[in-house]
């Protein structure tokens, strides 16, 4: 059977409900039945475990070696992520220290039923520092992430 694409449109029907194209897209994941909570929505820690990951990304290109989460320096759940939404995550690299790095993490859901929406749903800032073979920090290289 085929589907006709004009009732039930996959693209943004306006700018508004586009998702960002100002900052590095670096995972996306659909959340699943077994990641619900109570209440029936995403558990919230699941989530922060993909923000863990998505802004795990960035340091991972300068750190140049081991390194570790060691704050999470803020986190927003501003809408609840249901079942089914295509999660977007970005990152943006905030600050890089002597031995750490900051990473701005945003999520956005892209909902299809009963029609197209793009919401952003959590953002988080968090800090990753850069760690030797025996789990002390060490510098960060300051070279470029290409």
């Amino acid at each position: 059977m085929q589907t006709d694409l004009s009732t039930h449109p996959i693209v943004p029907s306006s700018p508004a409900d586009a998702l960002p194209t100002d900052k590095e897209l670096v995972l996306r994941v659909i959340p699943m039945p077994a990641d619900v909570n109570a209440n029936g929505d995403i558990f919230g820690g699941w989530v922060m475990a993909q923000v863990d990951l998505a802004g795990s990304v960035i340091p991972a290109r300068y750190m140049g070696g081991r390194f570790a989460t060691v704050a999470v320096n803020q986190f927003l759940f501003k809408q609840p992520v249901k079942v089914g939404d295509l999660l977007s995550f970005y990152a943006t690299l905030v600050r890089i220290g002597n031995t750490s790095i900051t990473v701005q993490v945003e999520v956005w859901a892209e909902r299809r039923c009963p029609h197209y929406q793009c919401v952003k749903v959590t953002e988080a800032t968090l800090t990753y520092v850069a760690i030797d073979e025996q789990g002390k920090p060490r510098p960060v290289p300051h070279q470029s992430a290409s």
